[in-house]
């Protein structure tokens, strides 16, 4: 914007039309509509000459001077139209002032019905809120509008203009009349349409109309049966709500009830869409433009209302004018209900409709209330004069609303002093105090929430040395001062100017809007202030409320709640397993075979095979053999079976649910290199088919839910086993059956006198990771795989790992018509990620200290969404970039996405949003370009374990393990050591980081290993064995006195303690209330994703805290002995400080904290000013020997069996025992 340009903040808020049945309603509204229209339809905020008046300004009109213009002094312009009468509009044309240097070259259009509240037009959510003007004063600049206005009044409002110049406007606009059937509901009024039998039960329904609301409360339909069934549609809290039940509550008393919310801020006294369609159990509720779906629950698909259904309210039976509800306040218009038009029918007199108190034209609320938006934070303001008081009194009066928790409301200086009175929002609760005092303190504090967007009343009055002070309505809240009201000064809303002779923001200006300001029974004339007749202001607009509902669509992903302020939307990603600034990235590992490579042993852990797609993760068993990761998911019902008494008509049905996911197992087989799943089937005298014509009387359902008749070994169509094939059977008069996998057993001939089968399904076994290796050579010259375009609109997430020994090349792209994204390595040490959204280029570059191609695998992932950009190669730092709260959002891509462009080397292992690209599959197919990558760090066998790095070397390899917690050739050998009482090891953290050298002998790599700062998140790992309590067994702190400590307490049981919030108590959870000193090694695995905690000691457990807080700054790590005056310890409990000065006596092994590996930092980094060692320390085998010692001791039992959670080691032996049982009962046949 030019230095001429309006020095006023426009809002940032925009609307998205609703379609009238098509995008323009009829293909002849485009007639121009001002020809016709009188002077007084125009108007405008000032005029520069009689020569230059608003009616002036028709399109091509050469008199006066041309055209109209403002006011040089004018600080917000702008042109009204009066259109006379509700019309369709469906196009706008603007031209400058006939011969003149003067014209706009960008504006915005705002369009109401009473000429005093507006609403801004925006095109759409993804475009800017204004207009390109024109270039010259003649030529005329056409817009049609995407989606058409139903509006009597417009305003054009100038933004910016010629440089050589000043404002000039001419204007078009192109339209129809509106057609419409419309009924005013004064708050006590209401449509009965009634059937013309006693009920009406349908399977379908269809009901629209549009509505405009003076309360944020207001029932608009209302449907009952005297069974139960129900259908209520109304507005609650300017939320509409959809409530809907189907079944006989007689008959059904526990179904569930559904309701749905959507939409925000409906009560803004302009239109709105509402479409709702029912088919059986399937609803979709619609509100301008967007879509909110559910299902109902219970058993009946049908919707019983008897006599009526009412439009308006809810009356009572019997008592004409009572309503069981708040009654709607407003205006409907086109209201159908199941292509019944009931405003025509109430309009005509229909006998079907009865009519209470309403009228059919929609007139506005009395008084007007017109709404002025406070735009900045940080300046905004209102002053006005304040009269006289004569005895010493002041009342003040008015209606806020906004989303910001903090904001001053209202100030007035005091006559005693520099003390001021004043009203602001803090903490998102209102409160009242006098600055200035000699102990200031706030002496009237109000509980409740007033920073929800709705409009809230808000009643001061100052009479007697008291003030009290009424919101809502609610009870009165009074205090004493010490002072008069000074009547020599103005009073301030929303804010104060710099310079205000006393009164200053406490905290920040009021950012929302405000209506209604009255003082002392006075309504303000904000016209007059606008005008600069009274008072005074500064960012403020006038005749308009730009508050915005930045959580509708609601972008946090997976289920994240949305939040929001005036400028932007925050996502809380709490328990949904997902983080990110709109919980887009999963904080689950892909699979077993990932945990394992990030050093953990077998155990229960949650997988998320699609990580930020749209499945949720599942919990399985990983169970991590020497050669092998398996994969273990379970169902319900894991045990032999014996069956008996079946027939064909009334066969045995069993269904397995497992604890995943039908859809999530999909995803697993398809992501594993092998599955397989145990089925035994022993039977005597049960048929698999009838022998006579091959009907099958047994048969089972896959995952697809398809029947299946063919069984072990066997191929489709056979409706045998392996074993009857091979003629091997125990028995070949009957078949034995065996599959993978299997959703459903049907077993139907077992009512014979002797004739029995036994079954068991067992889990679903799955091995391997065929994505985590899958990758793809790029030669010189050769060309890069192609792939279908990019899903990427809102989110988008690249990881991949890559090796190369070329100094740049492009490793993905993926362009549109203007907006594009790209990856791509920019200079041997350099990766840059850039993409345009349509605001111009956004780069992000993470530049690497030591050389990127040199021929190892490097990882990356870059991520763009709504609120950042992010950028991470390997363990260095996050980069990010904050997104803007306005302009383009959406990521158009058209062209197909590109892979290894100009790249030289290998990528592998890339994942677009959850979504594995097969790049061997695809290599095989393009010339030039192999499936694979050469060299010995390549494959999926794991050659590093533990979280150690492959390195390349000309002849073999080498394990890097400096981001692992082990040691030895391939990174498992445990780092162990014994502590006596009094030893401790401390690391130090300094600012900024990286920290220190964790570099392992045998590496050459000159890594290092940075303590990332800014993340809610912690991950803990650590072995330890100990006979001592209490015990310390690691503690971190923070220079913002949080910290995390790990400990045992007196009775031995294992304690995590976190506290986040210094104004708050630690948090306590105790996973295991046993006692864990018990001289056995034990495994402790603790992850915090924000609010969401998970603790893994044998079992997993999840626990929710109270503080989503970010540790900041880290200051030091201990293990072992802590004290109160121990560096950056100050501050924790009494509990922690009594475990940390006794210590820790025993063993720890293989501890990490994030990338830290303490253990082996004090022993590489022995003597360094950063790592602190007291006591006697000594490097030993102790975690390895335990663990050992502890196999040893359990390899020989038999542990009880839990039917959900099967140990595969026990499996076999359970398996055995049975089918020895068995035997002795049936013939078995081999599988």
């Amino acid at each position: 914007m030019s230095s001429r340009s309006a020095s006023w903040f426009y809002i940032v808020s925009y609307f998205v039309l609703s379609i009238f049945g098509s995008i323009h309603a009829a293909n002849n509204c485009n007639g121009p509509l001002l020809s016709v229209l009188p002077e007084s339809s125009f108007e405008s905020s000032s005029t520069s000459s009689s020569s230059q008046l608003p009616h002036s300004a028709k399109l091509n009109r050469r008199e006066g001077e041309g055209g109209w213009a403002p006011e040089r002094s004018d600080r917000q312009p702008w042109l009204q139209l009066d259109l006379r009468q509700k019309m369709e509009v469906t196009a706008i044309a603007t031209q400058g002032r006939s011969g003149s240097s003067d014209w706009v070259t960008s504006f915005m259009l705002l369009f109401g019905d009473s000429g005093l509240a507006w609403k801004q037009y925006g095109q759409s959510e993804d475009t800017g809120q204004t207009y390109t003007g024109n270039t010259n004063s003649e030529g005329v600049v056409q817009h049609k509008l995407v989606h058409s206005i139903a509006a009597r009044f417009l305003r054009f409002v100038p933004l910016d203009w010629s440089t050589t110049g000043w404002i000039g406007l001419r204007v078009e606009v192109y339209g129809c009349v509106y057609k419409s059937d419309v009924a005013d509901f004064n708050g006590r009024s209401a449509l009965l349409y009634r059937f013309n039998q006693k009920s009406q039960r349908t399977v379908k329904d269809v009901i629209s109309l549009r509505f405009k609301s003076y309360g944020a409360d207001g029932v608009l339909v209302h449907g009952e049966g005297h069974r139960g069934d129900y259908l209520t549609l109304e507005l609650h809290h300017g939320t509409l709500a959809l409530h809907l039940n189907l079944d006989d509550a007689k008959l059904y008393p526990s179904s569930a009830n559904v309701s749905v919310f959507l939409g925000c801020l409906l009560d803004d006294q302009l239109w709105h869409y509402v479409l709702v369609k029912r088919s059986n159990k399937q609803v979709n509720l619609t509100v301008d433009g967007h879509t909110r779906h559910l299902s109902t629950t219970g058993v009946e698909d049908s919707l019983e209302v008897d006599y009526e259904l009412s439009f308006g309210g809810i009356p009572i039976p019997g008592k004409p004018g009572s309503f069981l509800r708040k009654n709607f306040h407003g205006c409907i218009e086109n209201l159908y209900y199941n292509g019944v038009n009931i405003i025509n029918l109430a309009k005509r007199r229909k006998l079907q409709i009865h009519s209470g108190n309403v009228t059919f034209s929609c007139s506005e609320p009395q008084p007007q209330m017109v709404s002025t938006t406070f735009l900045s934070s940080s300046s905004s303001y209102l002053s006005l004069p304040l009269e006289p008081l004569g005895v010493w009194g002041l009342d003040v009066h008015f209606h806020f609303r906004t989303w910001n928790q903090e904001g001053l409301l209202f100030s007035t200086g005091l006559a005693q002093g520099s003390q001021h009175l004043v009203l602001q929002i803090s903490r998102g609760q209102l409160h009242l105090m006098v600055h200035g005092a000699a102990e200031q303190k706030t002496n009237i504090s109000i509980e409740g929430s007033v920073t929800d967007g709705l409009w809230h009343s808000v009643s001061l009055s100052y009479r007697d040395l008291m003030v009290s002070l009424v919101l809502d309505n609610e009870p009165t809240s009074t205090m004493d001062v010490q002072s008069h009201a000074d009547s020599g000064n103005s009073v301030f809303f929303g804010g104060c100017p710099q310079y205000s002779g006393g009164c200053k923001n406490p905290t920040v200006a009021f950012q929302g809007c405000m209506r209604q300001i009255l003082l002392n029974n006075q309504l303000m004339d904000l016209p007059r202030v606008q005008q600069g007749l009274l008072g005074n202001y500064s960012k403020l607009q006038f005749d308009i409320c730009g508050i915005r509902n930045r959580c509708l669509p609601n972008f946090c992903e997976h289920d994240g709640r949305c939040t929001q302020s005036w400028d932007t939307f925050y996502c809380d990603c709490s328990g949904t397993g997902y983080t990110g600034e709109t919980c887009h990235n999963s904080i689950y590992e892909a699979s077993c075979e990932a945990h394992r490579q990030m050093g953990s042993t077998s155990g229960y852990f949650y997988i998320d095979p699609d990580g930020s797609g749209p499945l949720k993760a599942t919990l399985v068993y990983c169970n991590m053999t020497e050669d092998k990761v398996w994969t273990v998911v379970d169902h319900n019902n894991s045990g032999f079976v014996n069956v008996t008494g079946a027939t064909t008509k009334k066969p045995y049905v069993m269904r397995f649910n497992y604890t995943a996911s039908l859809e999530q197992l999909r995803t697993l087989i398809g992501r594993s290199e092998h599955c397989q799943q145990e089925v035994v089937y022993s039977c005597r005298k049960s048929r698999l088919f009838n022998t006579w014509d091959g009907r099958p009387l047994s048969w089972w359902l896959d995952r697809s839910g398809e029947k299946q008749t063919y069984w072990g070994g066997s191929v489709p169509g056979v409706q045998q086993c392996s074993c009857s094939l091979e003629e091997n059977c125990i028995d070949m008069n009957y078949f034995c059956n065996y599959h993978l996998p299997l959703t459903e057993i049907v077993i139907g001939d077992t009512n014979r006198t002797g004739s029995a089968a036994v079954y068991r399904v067992g889990s679903l076994h799955c091995n391997g990771d065929r994505f985590l290796w899958n990758s793809a050579s790029f030669y010189p010259g050769s060309s890069s795989l192609h792939f279908p375009k990019f899903q990427a609109e809102l989110s988008a997430d690249i990881s991949l790992y890559f090796k190369t020994t070329a100094s740049s090349g492009v490793l993905l792209e993926n362009l549109g018509t203007a907006d594009f994204i790209t990856l791509k390595l920019t200079t041997p040490s350099a990766i840059t990620f850039i993409f345009d959204v349509g605001n111009g280029p956004v780069d992000l570059t993470v530049t690497s200290p030591v050389p990127l191609n040199d021929k190892q695998w490097h990882y990356v992932r870059a991520e763009r969404n709504l609120k950042e950009a992010s950028l991470q190669v390997d363990q260095l730092p996050l980069h990010t970039l904050e997104a803007p709260s306005e302009g383009h959002y959406r990521l158009q891509l058209k062209s197909l996405l590109f892979i290894g462009s100009s790249f030289l080397g290998c990528i592998r292992a890339l994942t677009l949003n959850g979504v594995n690209l097969d790049l061997e599959e695809q290599a095989k197919l393009t010339p030039g370009v192999t499936p694979g990558c050469p060299g010995h760090c390549s494959g999926s066998a794991s050659v590093c374990h533990n979280r150690g790095r492959c390195m390349e070397k000309n002849s073999g390899y080498v394990c890097d393990c400096t981001h692992s917690a082990y040691n030895g050739p391939q990174c498992k050998k445990e780092v162990s050591m014994s502590f006596e009482s009094g030893s401790s090891v401390t690391l130090t953290f300094q600012m900024p980081f990286p920290v220190m050298h964790n570099r392992d002998r045998g590496s050459q790599s000159s890594s290092r290993i940075y303590a990332h700062d800014g993340e809610s998140r912690e991950n803990v790992a650590l072995s330890f064995l100990t006979t001592r309590t209490p015990a310390m067994l690691l503690c971190v702190s923070t220079y913002h006195q949080q910290y995390l400590a790990i400990i045992l307490a007196n009775n031995g049981s294992l304690q995590i303690w976190f506290h986040l919030n210094r104004e708050e108590r630690a948090e306590i959870f105790t996973p295991k209330a046993s006692s864990l000193a018990d001289g056995q090694l034990h495994r402790v695995q603790v992850h915090r994703e924000g609010k969401d905690l998970y603790v893994q000691v044998n079992i997993d457990q999840k626990y929710n805290l109270s503080s989503d807080l970010k540790m900041n700054t880290l200051r030091s790590l201990t293990l072992g002995k802590v004290t109160a005056t121990s560096a950056g310890h100050a501050g924790l409990a009494e509990e922690v400080l009594r475990a940390g000065s006794k210590g820790f006596i025993g063993c720890l092994s293989s501890v990490l904290f994030n990338h830290l590996t303490p253990l082996k930092t004090a022993i590489l980094n022995h003597g360094s000013s950063l790592v602190h060692v007291l006591g006697n320390l000594v490097e030993s085998n102790c975690g390895a020997l335990a663990d050992s010692t502890t196999s040893q001791s359990t390899s020989g039992e038999f542990n009880s069996i839990d039917v959900n959670h099967v140990w595969l080691h026990n499996m076999d032996f359970i398996y055995v025992i049975l089918l020895a049982y068995i035997d002795t009962q049936y013939p078995i046949m081999t599988k």
